[in-house]
């Protein structure tokens, strides 16, 4: 490493974090600096070359961004291994395109994880289903067919208090928001049904309730999730099929509903022969309480994915129905795609086979855990609901900003978020709070920089009065 450089750096037009940056990206180039090689720490080397350690971690930031180095927290800055051209021009072109153009813009729409060792995974296990027998190939999917890929699904979710749960009661579906559209098909009845979802609630509840031609209302929320007499006040005006709820995190609150409150709700959703739809999508974690299937098992419906725990890109999801409402849930599926192409399906069963899955899945789950840290570390003095095991978190503004400026001043700063406006009703009423997704594609100190910048506007709300 000491060979790639000068006693100081030259005299040369451009800024000198960009010359830093030049420098290492040549070594890799030429191999001088190989595949896995530590660079000095960065006040080492600013100290080397006469310059400050900003400048140096500007550069670090840059090729790191790249993809060229590889930063991991608490042993340093290492050279990374390449990646494939293919996937690069699409990373570049699709991804990250306005954040490779301009360093100061990240995306906070939406939590991408950070790879940790899931696509290496993946690619291996791509290559095995590409050997596969050619009948995988060649044939319309079955059920009997599936029966290997249902029985590892059953083991993965195995640990979740899901109830009475065999590989028959499990339907593949393509991630979470096909499996929110497939319970839908399968509850809903008559021309114009009912579903009553949270006041602040996943926009996907309500796109599949609009596919259905529902009508949707929002039930009142407290700190605990849906109140349950809102619910029965809402449900003795309108005769609801459904109420869809986010208990273990709330999207976009990332509140946890107790095992309490659980119970309450199914004693109104009981009362009033009401089946309630969990999405289980958010959770990274263990679960905390039983699941409504496990408390109202001949209502309770289940849908979850692996988006959130290792990548969201092979649209693999799984949806699970009241044991005995389980045949009309897969009649669903089979007449509405027969089911996942096969050669996703056996992905699927060598992707949760494997042992290492589980380990890699953790080690997502610290990563992002440690940018929800560094948000914290920035923004605690605010009004902040977050968890370390939770990819977003709420941020309740401040007197003085309303979610919507917020939103178009932090856009200026290069940092798109999501307002409350979003995941409220059109009818409904938000609050003036936000959504700051976890973004794993940028390194920690580009992800620290935005919050940064987000706490400077936190500081400083507009001063306007307006007739």
């Amino acid at each position: 490493m000491d060979t790639i450089w000068p006693e100081s750096l030259p005299r040369a037009k451009g800024a000198k974090y960009t010359l830093v940056a030049d420098t290492i990206r040549k070594a890799i180039e030429n191999k001088t600096l190989e595949v896995g090689a530590k660079l000095p720490p960065v006040r080492e080397l600013a100290y080397r070359l006469r310059i400050t350690p900003g400048t140096v971690a500007r550069a670090y930031t840059i090729l790191t961004d790249e993809g060229l180095l590889l930063a991991e927290v608490g042993r340093g800055t290492f050279v990374a291994p390449p990646k494939s051209p293919i996937l690069d021009d699409v990373w570049s072109r699709q991804l990250h395109l306005l954040e490779e153009k301009n360093e100061n813009h990240v995306s906070l729409f939406s939590p991408r994880l950070a790879d940790v060792g899931q696509v290496a995974l993946i690619r291996e296990c791509l290559q095995k289903v590409a050997k596969a027998d050619p009948w995988l190939f060649l044939n319309y999917p079955t059920r009997d067919a599936y029966k290997p890929m249902r029985q590892v699904v059953a083991e993965w979710l195995s640990d979740l208090p899901l109830g009475a749960l065999t590989h028959d009661d499990i339907v593949l579906t393509h991630g979470g928001q096909n499996g929110l559209c497939l319970v839908f098909q399968t509850i809903l009845q008559g021309a114009k049904p009912v579903v009553l979802v949270e006041d602040l609630s996943y926009a996907g509840f309500r796109r599949a309730g609009e596919l259905m031609r529902a009508e949707v209302i929002g039930i009142r929320m407290d700190k605990w999730g849906v109140d349950p007499d809102a619910m029965d006040h809402v449900l003795r005006q309108t005769p609801a099929q459904a109420v869809c709820v986010s208990p273990e995190v709330q999207n976009p609150t990332g509140l946890h509903t107790p095992l309490e409150r659980r119970k309450e709700i199914v004693e109104v959703a009981r009362r009033h022969n009401v089946q309630i739809v969990e999405d289980d999508c958010y959770r990274m974690g263990e679960a905390r309480e039983p699941s409504f299937r496990a408390l109202a098992p001949e209502r309770g419906w289940h849908v979850s994915s692996i988006s959130k725990i290792l990548t969201p890109a092979l649209r693999i999801g799984f949806a699970i129905a009241p044991r005995e409402r389980s045949a009309d849930l897969r009649r669903s599926a089979e007449y509405g795609y027969f089911g996942l192409a096969q050669p996703l399906a056996e992905l699927t069963r060598l992707l949760l086979s494997d042992p290492r899955t589980r380990e890699v899945a953790s080690d997502v789950r610290k990563r992002m855990g440690e940018y929800v840290r560094v948000a914290v570390n920035v923004l605690g003095g605010f009004d902040l609901n977050w968890a370390p095991d939770v990819p977003f978190l709420w941020l309740n503004l401040p007197a003085g900003w309303r979610s919507a400026a917020f939103s178009r001043a932090a856009e200026r700063e290069g940092i798109q978020l999501r307002s409350a406006d979003e995941f409220a009703l059109r009818d409904g009423r938000a609050p003036n709070a936000v959504r700051i997704a976890v973004n794993g594609h940028v390194s920690l100190n580009r992800f620290e920089n935005a919050m940064v910048r987000l706490r400077t506007l936190l500081d400083n709300p507009p001063e306007q009065i307006s007739v």
